[in-house]
């Protein structure tokens, strides 16, 4: 049932005229199922304009946000190879560091005994390899038996060895084992950096005592930075590797990164996202790893309805259009809205008996507020 309502202070609100106009100050609203009816002058002072559904070709966009990160083979941890005390450092979170660059000098007695313990089994290799071969050649005639060369032999072998797992040790802590001598035992060993990069940050003083377990530095190369960005569930299918991507910051919005997705993770996160990297085509080093981003990604095209950003109103959490569905009457149609570009939105679920019907291109907020300020 219709209700018709006089409210001159709904006319001051929405459709308010000048003093010229007073004589039509008051009027009659026409409100009914969503539906509401004006008169010429309201729709004048209302701006109200009409036209038909546009067809346009819009770019479908996905909004996803992430961080710049950095891969695994690129990030560098750094521990002591030996336990000792630190003599020397010089680095501070935030310098460039390049590969095998000394970070830090450890010294130890330990360092000392175990060159010391590499030289002596290299001696005693030497005398048991000699005494293996005269018990060997006193067995070919008979005059040692077969246990004393075999016992000289298996001395021989562990002395070799017991040389051999040391030389090893030697070479891990960066010790050559094939230029040391007995003249040549040092006290001291280098942490060298394993990567080019920034250091991340420092966890060693001088004069602190080290083991292999505790970290010392953390190193980022930033050679080969990604965008991790998290892709929800209804919009994976969209994604494919090689598309590009637009990223900007919260704080600079105005200034895109342009990056191409290179690689789609194939399991879900708890949150049913599925994390997608992509690499920057002009890294920016002022994005350092861990900066949050937000990003767009272009989509395939598609042809649709349209009307314009103005057309579109909301209401209870709903997207509602105004159809013209005679003169001066103009009914709410809800629909779902897609993509925008160029101040025009993609809409749906429409009758396609409507295809060809006039809607409210500007003034269906006005519209709105009439509407339901009467049906109150």
């Amino acid at each position: 049932m219709n209700k018709k309502i006089s409210i001159i202070t709904l006319t001051v609100l929405l459709f308010s005229c000048g003093k010229e106009e007073s004589t039509k100050d008051e009027f009659e609203v026409m409100a009914a199922e969503n539906q509401i009816t004006l008169n010429d002058f309201q729709i004048k002072n209302a701006g109200i304009e009409t036209g038909t559904l546009g067809k346009e070709e819009i770019s479908a966009k996905i909004t996803l946000n992430g961080m710049v990160d950095v891969p695994p083979q690129n990030l560098a941890s750094v521990s002591a190879p030996s336990g000792g005390y630190v003599k020397y450092t010089r680095f501070m979170p935030g310098m460039h560091v390049n590969k095998g660059e000394t970070l830090a000098i450890l010294e130890d007695p330990q360092i000392v005994q175990l060159q010391q313990d590499y030289l002596l089994a290299k001696s005693n290799l030497n005398y048991s390899q000699k005494d293996y071969a005269r018990q060997s050649d006193l067995n070919k005639s008979k005059a040692s038996s077969d246990k004393v060369m075999q016992k000289a032999q298996t001395e021989a072998q562990n002395q070799n060895i017991l040389m051999r797992g040391m030389a090893e040790k030697l070479r891990v802590i960066g010790i050559n084992p094939e230029n040391l001598n007995a003249g040549n035992i040092r006290r001291s060993i280098s942490v060298s950096s394993p990567v080019s990069g920034y250091i991340s940050s420092v966890n060693v003083k001088i004069g602190q005592y080290v083991s292999p377990t505790d970290r010392l530095f953390e190193i980022v190369n930033t050679d080969d930075v990604h965008l991790a960005l998290s892709v929800f569930e209804k919009d994976l299918n969209k994604i494919a590797v090689g598309q590009r991507v637009l990223a900007y910051t919260n704080q600079n919005p105005d200034k895109k990164y342009a990056a191409n997705i290179i690689l789609i993770g194939k399991d879900f996160q708890p949150d049913k996202s599925v994390v997608i990297h992509c690499h920057f085509i002009d890294y920016d080093k002022n994005l350092i790893p861990g900066t949050y981003m937000n990003a767009e990604v272009e989509t395939n095209s598609e042809v649709g309805n349209t009307v314009p950003d103005d057309a579109i109103v909301t209401w209870e959490n709903k997207q509602y259009i105004f159809q013209e569905v005679k003169p001066k009457t103009y009914k709410m149609v809800e629909v779902k809205i897609g993509n925008s570009e160029n101040n025009r939105t993609e809409v749906f679920n429409l009758n396609p008996n409507l295809n060809d019907k006039k809607f409210v291109t500007k003034g269906a907020y006005h519209l709105l507020m009439g509407l339901k300020n009467v049906e109150e």
